[in-house]
């Protein structure tokens, strides 16, 4: 029985990293929605606030603020992190601690991957990277996820493309009307950090603000 000790302990630490971060700092980590795809957080930490060791499966964070990390993982080894504001950035499944090095607040979204995809992209044929280069560019892609930047000038307007399904995150204010192909519309008055989901489908988006927009599209991969 003396050699089963050592596991046990060994396991129960395990069991006590892998906690929800959501649980360990409600005041700072808050869920925006979550479905059988994806989880949604916003996070806020004040400069030089600190998170416990906590676990996330697979994950994109889009970042709004120019910001200074420190990670501490299970086995003590630590990393800093220098990323800007508008950066996005992916990660493979981990457990870590975080402190926030500046002075300054962070604030980011991240997008908690719940299954794993299966390598490649949905087939669409009607792809806004390819049809309207002008408004999409591709700021990252792998087997997990394909991260769109869109951005809209005053009254612009795209044509009609597809996307899997998705995760919208806006990085400025926006009011989108959305045209979709049986001749109906939809719009979205959305604030900056805003994120949404949406299903596979296809639109036409229209920027029917006065003001520049930008938003991140994560899409999901099968």
């Amino acid at each position: 029985m003396r050699g089963m000790f050592p596991m046990v302990v060994a396991l129960a630490a395990v069991a006590a990293f892998a906690q929800d971060v959501v649980k360990l700092a409600p005041d700072q980590v808050k869920v925006v929605f979550e479905n059988d795809r994806v989880r949604v957080l916003h996070f806020t930490e004040p400069g030089h606030s600190k998170l416990p060791m906590h676990s996330h499966p697979a994950y994109v964070t889009v970042g709004f603020t120019t910001d200074n990390a420190k990670y501490t993982f299970p086995d003590g080894k630590t990393k800093e992190e220098r990323t800007k504001a508008d950066d996005v950035t992916y990660s493979k499944g981990l457990t870590h601690a975080y402190e926030n090095l500046s002075d300054a607040a962070s604030e980011s979204i991240m997008v908690e991957l719940k299954a794993p995809g299966a390598g490649a992209a949905a087939k669409t044929t009607l792809d806004p990277v390819k049809l309207d280069p002008k408004h999409y560019k591709v700021v990252l892609n792998n087997d997990q996820v394909r991260v769109l930047r869109a951005t809209y000038g005053p009254g612009e307007k795209s044509v009609m493309h597809e996307h899997p399904a998705s995760v919208a995150v806006f990085v400025s204010d926006g009011h989108v009307k959305f045209n979709l192909p049986d001749g109906t519309s939809q719009e979205n008055n959305a604030k900056a950090h805003d994120a949404t989901w949406a299903d596979a489908g296809k639109h036409l988006p229209e920027n029917i603000g006065d003001k520049p927009i930008e938003v991140m599209v994560i899409e999901l991969k099968k």
